[in-house]
């Protein structure tokens, strides 16, 4: 059967698009290479600039401020364990790459998810590339990344962004389309417009609904972090891959241990932010 039908170059297809692509757009992906580059290494200028005792204060207020005690403890006694263990640089480049690649998240899918919520067509034009963003391996990402912006963060966010977009998109999709008929319907009764309603009546109703995007968009570019290491990504995530690579268990499990400090406490701020009116 295989012999009466032949295989489908689809493989030399793809990496002729991708050296097309590598040699016309060039100084395109220069430039995004230059800007995300500079931008991550100011987040991470920033964040050292601090010290590191203040800015465990400061987030642990933000967490006292969004939820309760409980948490605030848990954060300050969290970041003070990641900083006994030495690995408070490491935790400032993850956290940069990872709000880095939510921002990018942010900016481009909540208008994306409004557009799609707003125009049938675009909605469903939409969903199948979400589909496809998801369901296809995190590793698939980082080769063509790897061609275009070579090793070290670049790859990694752009790798961060792809994964962690689509729940930013389907849940502002989703809240827009959650509020309730007749809210929509007294509003046009007002006389509002459609950017009106839009930013004053839609947004406001799906904001919960979309800061749990953002919330799982976190999740997502935290989970990448491992991933990323592999093409020079600095942070929390070179310290678990050298573990794996060299077999060393205990250093492995204080950077995870890291890792799962800041994932909860990224996942609880963002989701009592959500959930405060």
């Amino acid at each position: 059967m295989n012999e009466l039908i032949p295989k489908l170059p689809l493989a030399s297809y793809i990496d002729r698009l991708v050296e097309w692509l590598t040699i016309n757009f060039d100084w395109f992906f220069e430039s995004i290479t230059a800007v995300l580059e500079g931008f991550v290494e100011g987040l991470v200028t920033f964040l050292t600039f601090i010290p590191a005792l203040l800015l465990i204060i400061g987030i642990g207020l933000i967490a006292w401020k969004v939820s309760r005690w409980r948490l605030t403890i848990f954060t300050v006694i969290g970041l003070l364990i990641i900083y006994n263990l030495g690995y408070w640089e490491q935790m400032l480049e993850t956290l940069a790459l990872v709000l880095t690649a939510v921002l990018i998240s942010i900016l481009v899918g909540i208008p994306v998810g409004i557009w799609a919520s707003q125009k049938k067509l675009v909605r469903q034009i939409t969903t199948p590339i979400l589909d496809f963003m998801q369901t296809m391996p995190a590793f698939v990402y980082l080769i063509p990344a790897i061609f275009f912006f070579n090793i070290g963060v670049v790859p990694g966010v752009v790798a961060s962004v792809i994964f962690s977009m689509p729940p930013t998109i389907r849940l502002t999709i989703l809240g827009i389309q959650q509020v309730p008929a007749d809210i929509i319907e007294a509003s046009e009764a007002f006389g509002s417009t459609t950017g009106q309603r839009l930013l004053k009546v839609q947004l406001p109703l799906a904001m919960p609904t979309i800061m749990a995007g953002i919330n799982q968009s976190i999740m997502l570019a935290l989970s990448m972090v491992v991933i990323a290491s592999m093409v020079g990504a600095p942070g929390l995530g070179t310290e678990v891959y050298r573990a794996v690579t060299q077999i060393k268990t205990g250093i492995g499990f204080e950077a995870g241990l890291s890792i799962v400090i800041i994932a909860i406490v990224l996942d609880r701020i963002t989701q009592n932010i959500g959930r405060k009116k």
